[in-house]
């Protein structure tokens, strides 16, 4: 059963941020800790040194961001993003991304075949197109277009996993699978198979005070063919305010677009919550609309404000992120949780 009381008593703690505002927030008065780039989970790391590289230069977050998610893209060896990434359940590797930056100019590319680095397709439709979104077949024309190579995305590995996953063909992704800390975080794990995905989402905060995030991920293991999750989609996956903050969200996507769940944390931060407090509002309002749900899906908020603080909080135990900035730099912290 849904625990009313533990969810009244969570939503005031959250209510009571807009009055507390800048009290909760722990950085001198009119200190900005920046540069500073934020990931979701412990792969997160690697992303994150690579960003660091351009920011340390000066360089801008919207580069920054672009380059860390890139390194994930390519790695091969990560079944939830980019090259390597589980296939649909007909066997084709999808990709998504989505790019934001400081002046709240975005790109997005859903369903792409054929490209490792949808990251830098969405940089090029918000660059050098008149629109946000391309899909599809288009998205690939376009890519191609602009000098994109195409590639077997469907490593060795991506595809055996799915020839195993055929025997029974049943959709039921395990909770933080994807998580490398996740038997060390929460060890009994909810029932499902041995497949699930996780997005990695990137915030940054460069030197002149700018914000940009990207989002990228190859979405649902054995998903329907053309699902597209929250990922690529401005105000679900990412949203960038710079006058605010930013958020960006992992798990299950459904949820997060049906909640429109970044938009909402960059608002509440408006409003003045903190970042963990934004991101636990919208966890809330999650579990308030579909309490059975919530019980057997993971969705994860991260966020960054102005002033360079962060905070995250999710559904469930196990999601992780990490931090780069003068005093850290491969930092990995364990998201709060509802349950």
């Amino acid at each position: 059963m849904f625990n009313r009381r533990k969810f009244i008593q969570a939503s005031a703690f959250s209510t009571g941020a807009m009055a507390l505002g800048q009290k909760y927030l722990n950085l001198p008065s009119g200190t900005v800790n920046k540069p500073i780039v934020i990931s979701t989970w412990d792969f997160g790391v690697a992303a994150n040194e690579a960003a660091w590289k351009v920011l340390t230069k000066n360089g801008s977050a919207l580069d920054a961001v672009e380059q860390g998610v890139s390194i994930i893209e390519a790695q091969g060896t990560n079944q939830s993003v980019g090259y390597g990434g589980l296939p649909d359940r007909d066997g084709v590797v999808t990709l998504d991304a989505c790019i934001m930056d400081e002046k709240g100019n975005c790109g997005a590319v859903l369903a792409l075949e054929k490209i490792m680095h949808p990251i830098s397709v969405a940089r090029r439709v918000m660059e050098k197109t008149p629109h946000v979104m391309l899909a599809g077949d288009g998205a690939l024309q376009f890519a191609l277009s602009e000098g994109f190579k195409p590639m077997n995305l469907l490593t060795p590995s991506s595809e055996k996993a799915w020839k195993e996953w055929l025997k029974q063909a049943k959709y039921q992704p395990s909770i933080n699978i994807e998580n490398k800390l996740y038997e060390k975080v929460a060890p009994k794990k909810l029932p499902g198979n041995q497949y699930n995905h996780d997005t990695i989402g990137m915030l940054a905060l460069d030197e002149k005070g700018n914000l940009s995030g990207a989002c990228t991920t190859s979405g649902m293991a054995f998903k329907l063919h053309g699902r597209v999750g929250d990922s690529p989609i401005i105000g679900a996956g990412l949203y960038i305010d710079n006058e605010i903050g930013g958020a960006t969200s992992t798990g299950v996507g459904e949820e997060v677009i049906r909640n429109v769940g970044s938009f909402l944390v960059v608002e509440l931060m408006r409003q003045g919550y903190t970042p963990e407090q934004a991101c636990k509002e919208a966890v809330m309002r999650i579990i308030k609309k579909k309490p059975e749900t919530a019980k057997n899906i993971q969705v994860g908020f991260l966020a960054i404000n102005k002033n360079g603080e962060y905070g995250a909080f999710a559904i469930q135990q196990g999601f992780t992120f990490a931090v780069c900035d003068k005093n850290k730099q491969d930092l990995v912290l364990k998201g709060k949780s509802y349950y």
